[in-house]
């Protein structure tokens, strides 16, 4: 089971598209696999045939785990594989050892003193099996020092941050085993303790747990208990990841939208079959949010330890909801794109949210996030930092308010409130508000966006 995502710990295998026997090609399409956060296609990484399937559609497995076994030449599956090393080592030393058993079964005690000084050589199960039971003992013994040794060895070559080796030292977890997802494949804390997570999820399905009392039946109309799904899982401990160790305060501003509405009427009035007339709201928000902050820059960024990182390209991730909780697909370089490219990407990149057909770089690595509830009726909220982005902007919806012109008369104006959640390690309250301060030029004069 490949690992698909930086979350990902399990998969479900939700269909395959190549049967048992198929010949398959590097970058066909053998199956599709839900993660965490979407479901994605998965490539073969090699010609062959395929030639064992270990997973049934529907299936879920941990990463690392086999799901399929894709046959090269001259190979043959798993399960035949022990048999297949023994025979490449040396066809004289197998057949010997098939003769020997053939010739210890009469007498077993003689022929035990005669495999001593052949002992080293005893390394197959066919031998171990067939030598008597004093051998067998002193055999592990011997070779289990070699393996250790090479296993130290093997750890010791594993390129890790010092913090993965301390806390991969205090968990227990062999760094040799760990697949890193930092740079050059670094292992990281992240890795280790994903790692320690998975082999304590195996040792537990490994126990034999006490008997459980069956939770009472639910009845029509009584509540229930639903199991989380994989992204569920990860929301929550995105947002215990947040709200705890990132220090929340939040900023609030209300714009004038009646320029706004009125440019996107213009566009509409374009025409229905006209590009210009599919550009939203929403568009302009985007496109103002990324314009902002070419024109602040510090807001672009994010605390790492004793640092903070300030991005040259701005990557504006897009709070989607979904059915099972919420995606934030990535405009990458956005400040390079015009407000019909940011508005084409946008609905290209929510309708394969919605239907789980994206790749994991396109929901990964957003320098900041834009959350837009105003068209579900939601006047103004606070959203919650995705970690390890310094802000995100929660967006309402437009509302017709008394307000007081510049003639002094009250008249109907458009409002719509917008809130800065700022991690203050990174923003400070001034920098905040120089940018919903851009932010707002922009919005009330949106034919600078249009540039």
């Amino acid at each position: 089971m490949p690992k698909l995502s930086d979350t990902m710990t399990e998969g479900t295998l939700v269909a395959w598209k190549k049967k048992k026997g198929d010949k398959v090609s590097a970058g066909d399409v053998l199956a599709e696999i839900e993660t965490d956060k979407a479901t994605m296609e998965w490539e073969s990484p090699e010609d062959g045939t395929l030639a064992e399937i270990y997973v049934e559609e529907g299936g879920k497995v941990n990463v690392g785990d086999k799901i399929a076994f894709i046959d090269g030449e001259g190979e043959e599956a798993s399960a035949e594989e022990p048999k297949e090393k023994e025979e490449e080592k040396t066809p004289e030393e197998t057949k010997e050892k098939e003769k020997e058993p053939k010739k210890e079964e009469p007498k077993k005690e003689p022929e035990v003193k005669e495999e001593k000084p052949k002992e080293p050589k005893a390394e197959n199960k066919e031998e171990k099996k067939a030598a008597a039971s004093k051998a067998e003992k002193k055999l592990p013994a011997k070779t289990a020092e070699p393996a250790t040794k090479i296993e130290k060895g093997e750890e010791a070559r594993v390129k890790a941050s010092p913090v993965a080796r301390r806390v991969a030292a205090d968990l227990g977890v062999d760094l040799s085993s760990v697949k890193g997802t930092g740079p050059d494949g670094r292992v990281t804390e992240t890795d280790v303790r994903a790692a320690a997570k998975a082999v304590a999820a195996v040792g537990d399905r490994g126990r034999v747990k006490a008997p459980q009392v069956p939770a009472p039946s639910i009845k029509t109309g009584e509540s229930a208990r639903i199991n989380l799904s994989g992204m569920r899982k990860i929301i929550a401990q995105r947002l215990v990841e947040s709200l705890g160790p990132v220090p929340h305060f939040y900023l609030n501003i209300d714009i004038d939208a009646g320029p706004l509405m009125a440019a996107r009427e213009e566009l509409k009035s374009a025409g229905e079959g006209a590009e210009a007339s599919k550009i939203t709201v929403n568009d302009f928000v985007l496109k103002a949010a990324v314009q902002a902050a070419v024109k602040v820059p510090r807001v672009n960024a994010s605390f790492d330890g004793d640092a903070i990182v300030q991005y040259a390209d701005i990557d504006l991730g897009i709070a989607v909801a979904i059915e099972d909780g919420l995606l934030t697909p990535v405009i990458r370089t956005a400040q390079d794109r015009s407000l019909r490219e940011i508005s084409e990407i946008v609905k290209d990149l929510a309708h394969r949210a919605h239907n789980k057909r994206m790749k994991p770089e396109e929901f990964q690595g957003g320098t900041f996030t834009v959350s837009n509830l105003g068209g579900m009726g939601i006047d103004s909220f606070s959203a919650v930092i995705n970690p390890p982005q310094g802000f995100i902007l929660a967006i309402g919806r437009i509302t017709k308010t008394p307000v007081i012109d510049d003639g002094d008369q009250i008249v109907v104006g458009h409002r719509m409130a917008i809130t800065m959640s700022c991690d203050h390690r990174v923003i400070d309250g001034a920098l905040g508000a120089a940018y919903l301060k851009e932010l707002r030029h922009l919005l009330e004069n949106p034919t600078l966006l249009l540039v």
